[in-house]
């Protein structure tokens, strides 16, 4: 199996920003130092929800300070971005990086509507345009001429510079929400990213793509492969007792549900459908525990299939000693148990 730190860090206060942004670096180089993946960058605006808030800016700073670990969106709001410029971004990360970025799209945020009126974007707009602006995307990286005509953009220009390090192109991975989009994946073979839920709906969501390839003649061989490259998001926290890491965790995930719902009821508009946070949250979206514990849990994940977890690892602001000390505890004691014996 293969681990990647979702660093998604949450600040209630602006006047930490600052702060938690620096935070988060150390938290990145000290992963890259005990032999993580991939780091994964989301996007969110205007609420704290993510410190550094633009994935893409931040990418910049991740892939000048390391030399190993692979750099992935999770996700980059296609809504609030022109493919255009999006596609240069990322072709000139790529070559900063040489070769380490991977492209988690997504539509965006599904609750906060505030995120589209500030950059002016119809919320309404943000799942019919993903795949043009995809397209978009992948036909600025060919290095040819470009003259591309959708319904939402209509660009001519000569070629993109620079070409990207990676060939084709930087790989594409899409944020799946229903199961319409994970079946709309598995047809055009492109892997997915599963968000944090319960094991029966990962394993559920997996068996779909499987089965949904594989209609459509695609070898066992090739679909196995795109199965290896779908990555689940997991909330995870190691700790010396079971108790200790319990007590962070839930904490965590309060405090960090508390803001999200504070933030949509006073940013969106009147009317807007706020979603509601559960108790069950924890028990499905958390891995938690000391490192045997942790391991019997990823164990399972990988018994239904899981070949790559994405591990929010900070939840809800956490004290960073605490949240370092977990990022060790892990590197040591836990993937250690998934590497292959050659």
């Amino acid at each position: 199996m293969k681990f990647g730190n979702f660093v998604f860090p949450v600040s209630t206060n602006p006047a930490n920003d600052q702060k938690i942004i620096d935070e988060t670096l150390e938290e990145i180089l000290f992963c890259e130092q005990l032999g993580y993946d991939t780091v994964w960058l989301s996007e969110h605006h205007f609420d704290g929800a993510t410190a550094y808030v633009d994935p893409v800016t931040f990418a910049a700073a991740v892939a000048a300070k390391t030399k190993r670990i692979r750099i992935g969106f999770a996700v980059v709001e296609m809504a609030l971005h022109h493919p255009v410029r999006l596609a240069a971004q990322v072709s000139l990360l790529d070559n900063i990086s040489k070769g380490r970025i991977i492209v988690g799209t997504g539509k965006g945020s599904a609750f906060n509507e505030y995120e589209y009126i500030g950059f002016g974007v119809p919320m309404s707009d943000s799942v019919s345009n993903l795949e043009e602006a995809e397209s978009l995307l992948i036909e600025a990286w060919q290095g040819d001429p470009v003259d591309f005509k959708g319904k939402y953009w209509n660009v001519f220009f000569p070629g993109l510079r620079p070409m990207t390090y990676t060939k084709p192109h930087p790989p594409i991975i899409r944020a799946c929400l229903s199961l319409e989009s994970t079946k709309a994946m598995a047809r055009i073979k492109r892997p997915i990213l599963i968000g944090a839920q319960d094991n029966q709906s990962i394993a559920e969501r997996i068996s779909l793509f499987r089965n949904e390839a594989l209609s459509l003649n695609t070898s066992v061989n090739e679909v196995d492969k795109l199965l290896e490259q779908i990555w689940v998001s997991k909330n995870v926290f190691v700790g010396d007792s079971t108790e200790e890491a319990t007590e962070i965790a839930s904490e965590g995930l309060s405090r960090e549900q508390k803001h999200f719902q504070q933030a949509r009821e006073k940013f969106n508009p009147p009317g807007t459908a706020n979603n509601h946070t559960s108790e069950d949250d924890f028990d499905s979206t958390f891995i938690v525990g000391t490192p045997n514990e942790v391991s019997e849990q990823i164990s399972e994940l990988k018994e239904i299939g899981v070949h790559n977890l994405m591990m929010k690892m900070n939840t809800g602001e956490m004290d960073n000693k605490k949240v370092m000390r977990s990022i060790e505890l892990f590197a040591k004691h836990v993937i250690p148990n998934f590497e292959e014996v050659t």
